[in-house]
C-alpha cells in the first residue's frame, strides 16, 4: 500500500513544517520581530498623525448664538446681528470674520485677539435686499454665511489680518453660521436677546472711544508736575503765615 503509506508521510512532513511556522510565528509576535510589528513600529507614527488629523480640533472660543446668526427683516434696509466671542482656552486667541456676502455684510470688529477668558461682543452688518417674485418677508431664504477662524498666538500682540496668512496650518474654524431673519414686529426670545446684545455692544463702543482718565500728577505749563501732597503742605504753610501776622 505505497500510496497510502505515502499519503501519511506527506501529512506528516506537513504537519511538521506547520508546527515549525507556527512556532516561528509564535516567538516572532512575542518578541515583536515579526514583519508587521517592524511595520507597526516604523508607520505607527505616521498612523496616529493621519488619525489626529481626522479628530475635530478642540475649540478655542465659545460662540452665543453658536450656530445662528439672527436679523431682524427689514426689507431695502441695512440690519444688525450680534455674537458674543469668549475665549475659553488658556492661551491667547486671534479671531477672525469671513462672509461670502463681502459686498453687502461687515463685521465690527472683523478680527481680533482675545486673553484668557475674554469676551467681546461682535456686531454684524447685512444689507437686506427686496424680495422678489412677490414673495413674503418671512419666506425669503438667505443664501449667506458667516465664518469665524481662530489661531492661538503668543501673549498679547497688535492684531494684523497677516497673522492668519503667516500661519495657514495653524488656523482652525471655530464655526460657520447661517442667516435667520426673524419677524421685527413679532416678539420673541431671540429678537429680545439680540436686542440686548446690541446694547451691550454700543455700551462697549462708547467706553472704548472715551479718552483714559489720567489718574497720575497735573501738568501745568511747560512740564511743570504738581505734586497733590507738596500743595496741600504750602497752603498750610501759608495759612500759618497769614494767621501768625493777624496776631500780632
Amino acid at each position: 500500500m505505497p500510496f497510502w503509506g505515502g499519503k501519511a508521510s506527506s501529512s506528516s512532513s506537513t504537519q511538521s513544517l506547520g508546527n515549525s511556522y507556527q512556532n516561528q510565528r509564535r516567538g516572532q509576535l512575542l518578541d515583536g520581530s515579526g514583519a508587521n510589528s517592524a511595520a507597526r513600529r516604523a508607520g505607527g507614527t505616521s498612523v496616529s498623525s493621519i488619525a489626529r488629523s481626522f479628530l475635530p480640533h478642540r475649540r478655542r472660543l465659545r460662540l452665543d448664538p453658536p450656530t445662528k446668526l439672527f436679523f431682524p427683516y427689514e426689507a431695502g434696509k441695512q440690519v444688525r446681528s450680534a455674537v458674543r466671542i469668549k475665549n475659553t482656552s488658556k492661551s491667547h486667541v486671534a479671531f477672525k470674520f469671513q462672509t461670502t456676502a463681502p459686498k453687502s455684510c461687515f463685521m465690527r470688529p472683523p478680527g481680533g485677539i482675545l486673553a484668557p477668558g475674554e469676551s467681546i461682543i461682535a456686531t454684524v452688518f447685512k444689507f437686506v435686499e427686496q424680495p422678489e417674485n412677490n414673495e413674503k418677508p418671512m419666506e425669503q431664504k438667505s443664501k449667506v454665511k458667516f465664518k469665524i477662524v481662530s489661531l492661538k498666538v503668543k501673549g498679547p500682540i497688535d492684531y494684523v489680518p497677516e497673522l492668519f496668512d503667516e500661519q495657514k496650518d495653524q488656523v482652525a474654524v471655530e464655526q460657520i453660521l447661517r442667516v435667520i431673519f426673524l419677524d421685527a414686529d413679532r416678539p420673541s426670545p431671540q429678537l429680545e436677546k439680540l436686542k440686548r446684545q446690541l446694547a451691550e455692544a454700543e455700551a462697549a463702543l462708547e467706553a472704548r472711544k472715551k479718552p483714559p482718565e489720567d489718574a497720575g500728577p497735573r501738568i501745568i505749563g511747560e512740564g511743570l508736575v504738581i505734586d497733590e501732597w507738596k500743595e496741600r503742605r504750602e497752603r498750610y504753610l501759608a495759612k500759618q503765615q497769614i494767621e501768625g501776622v493777624d496776631s500780632v
